[in-house]
């Protein structure tokens, strides 16, 4: 068979200006993929049962009054972060992003201060303030003075000030129950997150759509959230896990009685 010669292929001036300007772009964008970018990545975190142990140790440890026997559960929700000296790459938050069980935030936002050892410092702080409101207004609730009744938490390395609304009820459930003879939590798996103060008054946080997953992996079947953030409450909320906003520690305690005995309860 006769071999042929084919024409060379010929490329326009434009073409080849073209090409070369997409080289150096092409480069910047393979630089940029692995640049780190100063966001957190976070995902679902631990649960802690405040009427249990965590990290074996007892969540609560009251003294100077008689204590009621539980078997339900009242879960404080974390939230894992990628730690601040971290820098995760374009193609890390990519991934992230189009994951609905993670999510990518300005670490500014997470971590205000920078330095890791500090960072640590300010959440155990937030925690301790946490523990001091949510045992405040927890004996308010129950017109119990702090002088006779002693309150111990032990949350090992959990921080930051989420878990106030929980460790209130948590104290609640032990001494008091629901008011009425029974648990609070009717023996449910339930869980939650919320500032609070010494008055009662349930604060907004941050990750919920995170932090209703962590609660439902580890068998949790409803969730306390301030009503606020009712809408980011309803962002990819796992099946079996029912919502309910409150304000105020009156309206967690009045949601769970009113849970217990099939009345009306709030609902995002």
């Amino acid at each position: 068979m006769a071999s042929q010669n084919l024409p060379p292929v010929l490329t326009s001036p434009r073409t080849r200006a073209l090409g070369l300007c997409a080289l150096p772009v092409l480069a910047l964008f393979a630089v940029a993929a692995f640049v780190p970018l100063p966001f957190t990545l976070e995902s679902p975190g631990a649960t802690a049962d405040t009427l249990g142990t965590y990290d074996g140790a007892q969540v609560l440890t009251i003294t100077g009054t008689p204590l009621r026997q539980t078997s339900g559960q009242l879960r404080v929700v974390t939230v894992n972060a990628t730690p601040p000296q971290q820098r995760n790459s374009l193609w890390d938050s990519l991934a992230a992003w189009g994951d609905s069980k993670r999510a990518v935030v300005p670490t500014e936002e997470v971590f205000p201060q920078s330095d890791p050892e500090k960072a640590d410092q300010v959440t155990l702080q937030q925690m301790a303030q946490s523990q001091d409101s949510a045992t405040l207004a927890a004996l308010n609730y129950l017109h119990l003075s702090p002088d006779q009744v002693g309150v111990q938490v032990r949350l090992g390395d959990i921080g930051g000030p989420s878990g106030g609304q929980m460790l209130a009820l948590g104290i609640i459930d032990k001494i008091a129950g629901d008011g009425r003879g029974g648990e609070l939590t009717g023996g449910r798996d339930v869980a939650g997150t919320g500032t609070i103060d010494a008055d009662g008054r349930v604060g907004q946080v941050g990750g919920i759509p995170l932090k209703t997953q962590a609660a439902r992996q580890d068998g949790a079947t409803v969730f306390l959230l301030p009503r606020s953030e009712c809408a980011q409450g309803k962002v990819n909320t796992p099946d079996g896990l029912q919502l309910i906003p409150v304000d105020t520690l009156a309206d967690s305690v009045a949601a769970l009685q009113a849970l217990n005995s099939g009345g009306a309860v709030p609902h995002c």
